[in-house]
Formats: structure tokens, C-alpha cells, sequence
């Protein structure tokens, strides 16, 4: 049985491509019912555990309240946005942790350009087609890369946009794009963003942010509607509400992703602080290529406690990164070989088709077709700004 709030998996790693037009947004999501079959789905978002009852509870979408007792529990609640305290931040900036983030930015930038060609005055189009990306980790430099090529693509199809600059600005407070991998990754990235004229800041972060722009740790203000927070992530605040130990914000288990003390309890993905075997006294890092194989072992651990087959501890070395740049280029590192470009790009998709759980050929479908047809830039409006604000914004998660 799993809890979950929606009735898909989703692949997070894809999500630029759905914010930039190159893949609909049901191709990063994977339907439950038809990958796990025979496995009962309840939806419903979990707010609560009684461990000495070993009982959930969640609501249900229409807000009725359910409970579920357990034999063997697995928290794998993922995370959520992280967020500073910085003055105007929730109320000004938009997250990107799932298909309502993704599909808001891509009908948000569509907007913005429209607003922009009707527009006289040339302060105003200049704010409107200012984008500041806050975060040049993982995410943020995704983003950046794609958003730059999507604004680009929408301002030739608007003639009285033809002598408009659009402006990116990736900002952090790291010395490096991309300040979690391998330097060589990188240089890359950062390359590749500066010859698309992308206003690389490091060092630098937000301030404050208003309603004409934000304010910026240099001392600089940049007029914007754009603020896409992309700091990176903290555990679901459910883990919290435990009463367990926990390490900064996630929770403390085992070598054998078990819950010290509640040998029932498991837990695995962003929420746990994992030991990292390979790198002893650190926990694993909170990414996609960790919480797959921890859920993996965390199964196979399960059945060992219930008598079939032998527990083992969770270890994993990193196999490498890749980062998707749009067009034809990439960063990746496959087996720690350092790749760009065309390579890193065929790398790059490669890994992702493999290492989703369905949607393959439609996945591979949309790149074919990207790349063969104009590319499709309609603004539907379907996510209000409301529907997305920061502080709740997260994933759609199996809990």
C-alpha cells in the first residue's frame, strides 16, 4: 500500500524540458497503478505517525481524514523548497520542484514576452524580459541553460522584439556554477552560459525582493518579474514531526536504512541522512541517483525482516553526473569521464531514458520531434501564481 498525494511518480530531472516546451508534462510522470501493479494506492497527504501505534494518518484530497495501521512502514517523503529568510522572497519568487512549477514557468515566460511586445515603454520591456535564476546548482543551471534558448525562440517569433535583449541572471553564493560536482563539469556548464550571454554571478545572491525587482547582495537592483528560486532543497517538514533524530532536517537511520530503535521503520531518498559507507562519518547526498538505490535496498531489507533473503547495508558510489544544457550540449562525467557537447549530450539523454520508469518512447518521441518541427509555444494559463507559492511548492512525492 503507498500514500501519495497525486497517483504518479514523477522525474524530477525533466523538469526544464517541461518548463521550455521540449517535453509535455505527462511525460515526466509515471502513472502508480499501471507500474505497480497490485499495489493499493490511497490518495492522500500524510501529516502524521504514531510509531508505538504503528498507525498513518493523511487527508484525503476532499479534506476527509484517513488512518492506516502497518506491519513494516517506509518514509520516503522526499523534500521541498528551501527557503532563506530574506524579505519579499515567498511572496515574489516561484519554486521548481514539480509539474505545476514547470508548467507555470513556461506559460509565465510566454506571458512575459507577449507583455513585453505590447509594450512602449523601454523600461518596462526591459523588466519584463529580465529573468533572475537564484541557485547554480543542479536545477538552477538547468534551467538558466533551457530558459535562455526558450526566450530566444519566443522573441523571433515577435518581430517588434527584434532588437530586444533578454537577460539572464544566475546567481549564488558559491564561487563556481555547479559547486556540488566536478569542477571539469563545472567549467563546462559555465561556458556554455556565458556564450549564450547569460549573466553569471557568483558570489553574489538576493536580498530582498519586491514587486518591480529584486535587490542584490552586491548592492545592485534589477528590475524583473521573474525571481525563480532554485536554492536547492530541505527534508519534508512530516520528518520533523517525528520526534526522531534527525540531521539537519532529515532523518536518522542505519547502514541498513532502518530507523534506530523502530526496526519497522525505514526510511530512504531526501528524507534520510543515510551514512555514506564510501566516505565514512558523511551521509549521502540528496540526489535522484541515491534515492533510487536506497529505495531498491530499502525493499530488499523489508523482505529479509519478513525471512526472505539476507539484509544488507546500503553502499553506492557515484557513477557520474550529467547536466542537460539545452540545444545540443551537456556536461557529464559518465564513470568519471569528463564529456561536453554532442557526447555529453547523447550521454545525458541516454541515462535519462534508462533510468525513468516508463514514458520512454514517448520521452524519446517529443526530442524527435523537437527536433525536427517548430516547437510549440502557446500560453494556456492553466497554473495561476497562486497555485504555486514557494513555501508549499515541493514534489509530488510516494510517501
Amino acid at each position: 500500500m503507498i500514500v501519495n498525494p497525486t497517483d504518479y511518480f514523477l522525474y524530477v530531472p525533466l523538469l526544464p524540458e517541461v518548463a521550455t516546451g521540449i517535453l509535455e508534462p505527462r511525460r515526466v510522470t509515471v502513472s502508480i497503478a499501471d507500474t505497480l501493479p497490485g499495489v493499493q494506492l490511497v490518495l492522500g497527504e500524510v501529516d502524521g505517525l504514531d510509531l508505538t501505534e504503528r498507525t498513518v494518518r493523511y487527508a484525503e484530497p476532499a479534506g476527509e481524514r484517513g488512518e492506516l495501521g502497518y506491519d513494516r512502514l517506509v518514509i520516503a517523503v522526499g523534500s521541498v523548497n528551501k527557503l532563506l529568510p530574506i524579505p519579499g522572497i515567498a511572496e515574489h519568487a516561484h519554486g521548481f520542484r514539480g509539474v505545476p512549477e514547470a508548467v507555470y514557468l513556461r506559460d509565465h515566460l510566454a506571458e512575459q514576452l507577449e507583455l513585453a511586445d505590447a509594450a512602449d515603454d523601454p523600461a518596462e520591456r526591459d523588466a519584463l524580459c529580465t529573468f533572475v535564476v537564484v541557485g547554480a546548482g543542479y536545477t538552477g543551471t538547468e534551467v538558466a541553460a533551457h530558459g535562455v534558448l526558450y526566450t530566444e525562440l519566443l522573441k523571433k517569433r515577435r518581430p517588434r522584439l527584434h532588437d530586444q535583449t533578454m537577460r539572464w541572471m544566475l546567481l549564488d553564493v558559491a564561487d563556481r556554477v555547479l559547486p556540488e560536482l566536478d569542477e571539469r563539469l563545472s567549467k563546462t556548464a559555465d561556458r556554455v552560459l556565458r556564450e549564450r550571454s547569460v549573466d553569471v554571478r557568483m558570489g553574489v545572491t538576493v536580498e530582498e525582493a519586491t514587486a518591480d525587482g529584486v535587490r542584490l547582495s552586491d548592492g545592485s537592483f534589477v528590475p524583473t518579474q521573474s525571481l525563480i528560486w532554485c536554492v536547492g532543497v530541505r527534508a519534508d517538514p512530516v520528518v520533523e514531526g517525528l520526534g526522531l533524530k534527525t540531521d539537519k532536517g532529515r532523518l536518522v537511520v542505519d547502514e541498513y536504512l532502518t530507523v534506530p530503535g523502530h526496526p519497522e521503520v525505514f526510511a530512504c531518498g531526501d528524507a534520510a541522512a543515510v551514512p555514506d559507507l564510501t566516505r565514512p562519518g558523511e551521509v549521502t547526498p540528496m540526489t535522484a541517483q541515491h534515492a533510487e538505490r536506497q529505495g531498491k535496498q530499502a525493499a530488499r531489507n523489508i523482505a529479509a525482516s519478513l525471512g526472505m533473503g539476507t539484509r544488507r547495508p546500503y553502499s553506492h558510489n557515484d557513477l557520474g553526473f550529467v547536466v542537460d544544457l539545452g540545444g545540443s550540449q551537456a556536461a557529464a562525467n559518465p564513470l568519471h569521464l569528463p564529456l561536453a557537447g554532442f557526447a555529453a549530450k547523447a550521454v545525458t539523454r541516454g541515462y535519462h531514458l534508462l533510468s525513468m520508469p516508463g514514458n520512454r518512447v514517448r520521452t524519446a518521441t517529443d526530442w524527435l520531434l523537437d527536433a525536427i518541427l517548430p516547437r510549440e509555444t502557446t500560453h494556456l494559463d492553466l497554473v495561476p501564481p497562486h497555485k504555486v507559492p514557494l513555501d508549499t511548492a515541493g514534489p509530488e512525492r510516494p510517501n
